[in-house]
């Protein structure tokens, strides 16, 4: 559900609606009263406002002429060099409408753009720079060529902390007249890892269930396993019961509807909730990393994850 009624329903329309990233907003809220923009380069993990931000800069830099100042583009989808000198190059070429000098360009997903897609991006940065400014989104900034990353102010975006995650919770729960205890709220946070987009999307959904929001809707939606379930598989097999402990795991992922690396991934976060030394969770999480590997790779999930139990029944006897 990428394109969720609610993700659009309850986008921030200023910088202050917008929750988390504080210094940055600060940062770019000055930029933009001043109209001295610089190319930006916005990094960070998905869902933690990269895209709204940008969005929100335009609405407080044109007003009503927005629409037609502000060019968004997805490079996941469009990501070749022709992207580059047709689309971007011929709305940098124009000027803008209204009192701000330039124009902004937000290209999301820009670390998909080919390397000489880059290339073309960064002499077309160079030429119009008196009437467009970029602003330029990334999971990873490593995947950015040098040259353009010179060219930006960079800010780097992190996941929402437990308390703006909690505060969203608590406005969406109250304009759509929902209930929800804490032990949902705890479930929504785990789930969303601080991404809003998840969070809004699991939100959606389980609202179209019950307006009654509880621990059990939010898990089973969202297809995550509760973590007292898999801490009592981990458990059996650290007591020596390793068909119980195979067929505890087994159940919580057909119930859920699990693959194996959704598996390993709450394993390895319940892995530091075990009663086992220090130097023994080390040695597990690095088997977890090693599992993980041969399932992407193609290896049976099923074996993979008996042999994790058989390593946590060693590292106990």
């Amino acid at each position: 559900m990428e394109h969720s009624i609610w993700i659009e329903k309850y986008r921030p329309k200023s910088f202050e609606e917008i929750k988390g990233q504080i210094e940055i907003i600060k940062r770019i809220k000055a930029l933009v009263e001043k109209q001295n923009l610089p190319h930006l380069l916005f990094t960070g993990p998905a869902g933690v406002g990269k895209t709204t931000l940008a969005v929100v800069i335009a609405k407080q830099l044109f007003k009503d002429t927005w629409r037609e100042n502000f060019l968004e583009l997805n490079a996941s989808d469009e990501r070749g060099i022709d992207i580059i000198r047709n689309k971007v190059k011929d709305f940098a070429r124009t000027k803008a409408i209204g009192d701000v000098p330039f124009k902004v360009i937000y290209l999301d997903e820009s670390d998909a753009l080919t390397k000489e897609a880059q290339q073309a991006l960064r002499r077309t940065m160079e030429n119009y720079t008196q009437n467009c400014r970029f602003i330029l989104a990334a999971n990873y900034s490593s995947k950015i060529i040098d040259p353009i990353q010179s060219r930006c102010a960079a800010f780097r975006f992190k996941p929402l902390e437990k308390e703006e995650i909690v505060k969203l919770i608590d406005v969406i729960v109250e304009k759509e007249s929902l209930t929800i205890d804490d032990k949902a709220k705890e479930a929504l946070f785990q789930i969303s890892h601080g991404d809003c987009r998840k969070l809004e999307n699991t939100l959606q959904s389980c609202a179209s269930i019950s307006n009654n929001l509880t621990e059990e809707n939010v898990f089973s939606l969202a297809s995550f396993a509760k973590p007292e379930e898999l801490k009592t598989a981990l458990e059996l097999a650290l007591k020596q019961d390793f068909e119980a402990a195979r067929n505890e795991l087994l159940k919580t992922m057909l119930k859920y509807g699990l693959s194996g690396t959704d598996v390993i991934k709450q394993i390895q976060q319940e892995i530091w909730n075990l009663d086992i030394e220090d130097k023994s969770k080390v040695q597990l999480i690095d088997k977890c990393g090693e599992i993980e590997f041969r399932m992407v790779e193609g290896s049976d999930e099923f074996i993979q994850l008996e042999a994790l139990l058989a390593q946590i029944m060693i590292s106990k006897s």
